[in-house]
């Protein structure tokens, strides 16, 4: 069986422990965080908002369905509104490609004090000078060092394709898995993404069973070939008794996680209309 979780990065406008009160109010079992500023940004994440999250944790009780460190937009003085995947974990810069991989094991460390069972990470874009070939090798280089950590405390890493990222789609990330051949890797399935490549998202959850880590859902307007918006259940295109379904099938009894950091000036309605229109489902 399947749960709800609904990740903070909607309410980029409240304090981490904020978010987690007003998921909570809206019924659902679990809760992503945010690992990026405002929330939980790692090299200023301190021991008072660690027990700040534990209290939340605690008094809400719900459960943390993944740990998002696909991006880290602290990292920048001046970042701009849309999210960066940099600096990467395929960056040619070792310096910078370390300090990623140093802030993926964070997110781990944060993932086995609460519990939860995985931390996504998207391998950002292929950078001029650095060919997609040689991306692949940094991509492995660090994928093995993260892993190396991750393994023994029990928390999954989940790859997070996206188009236009050096690993954009199923293909590509299954064939990742079966390159790198490591028990804790796998895939954070999200649903929009794989629409928006063009995919079937039920073959695309068929094919990826036992290698998912989690899965994010938000709706798309086009479906396959959409644009890459992401949009309240119920907004957009996509058939989301046939997803559950497919997960269903495949005997997938994790977290689907809603994900919906383009609702920053009403969260609560997003999340409010989400559950409504996905709980029959699950």
């Amino acid at each position: 069986m399947v749960d709800l979780a609904f990740s903070t990065n909607a309410y980029a406008r409240h304090s981490l422990s904020d978010a987690i009160y007003h998921i909570a109010d809206h019924g659902y079992a679990g809760v992503e965080l945010l690992g990026d500023e405002p929330h939980a940004y790692f090299p200023e994440f301190s021991d008072a908002a660690r027990t700040e999250l534990r209290t939340a944790l605690d008094e809400t009780e719900l459960a943390v369905s993944n740990i998002n460190a696909n991006t880290a937009t602290g990292y920048y003085d001046d970042a701009p509104p849309s999210s960066f995947f940099e600096p990467s974990v395929i960056r040619a810069d070792a310096d910078a490609r370390e300090w990623r991989i140093d802030y993926t094991k964070r997110a781990i460390d944060l993932a086995d004090a609460v519990d939860a069972p995985a931390v996504c990470l998207a391998t950002g874009r292929p950078l001029p000078g650095t060919p997609p070939e040689k991306a692949r090798e940094y991509l492995h280089e660090s994928l093995h060092d993260i892993l190396d950590y991750a393994e023994p405390m029990g928390v999954d890493v989940g790859i997070e394709f996206e188009p236009e990222l050096l690993i954009e789609n199923t293909d590509e990330t299954l064939a990742l898995i079966d390159d790198l051949d490591r028990d804790g890797l796998g895939v954070n399935l999200d649903l929009g993404h794989a629409a928006v490549y063009g995919e079937d998202v039920t073959e695309s959850i068929r094919r990826s069973a036992g290698a998912i880590t989690g899965v994010h859902l938000e709706d798309i307007v086009g479906g396959r070939r959409g644009k890459h918006y992401h949009r309240i259940p119920g907004e957009g295109d996509l058939d989301f008794r046939a997803i559950f379904d497919a997960l269903d099938d495949t005997g997938y009894d994790g977290f689907a996680t809603l994900e919906l950091y383009t609702h920053p000036d009403d969260p609560d309605r997003a999340a409010r209309e989400a559950y409504v229109e996905l709980a029959a489902y699950v």
